[in-house]
């Protein structure tokens, strides 16, 4: 398991994750920000958990073939 990258993308969540709270109890955001708020959370998320068998390499490399299967969009 790649802890160190999953640990990343989890940070970048929790971080993405408390702004976003402050802003909607700050009254901010707009639907669409919070849209694109929600799917930059959903990105970090999915690729911890895609990418947690990852190589190094596969990590630092990321080709497009790589990031079609480590961080897909679906």
């Amino acid at each position: 398991m790649n802890r160190d990258y999953i640990v990343w993308n989890l940070r970048e969540t929790s971080e993405q994750l408390a702004t976003l709270t402050r802003e909607l109890e700050g009254g901010g955001s707009s639907e669409p920000e919070f849209y694109v708020a929600v799917a930059h959370l959903y990105h970090h998320i999915n690729t911890a958990w895609n990418a947690r068998n990852a190589s190094e390499p596969q990590i630092q490399e990321c080709s497009a073939e790589d990031f079609k299967e480590l961080a897909p969009v679906r």
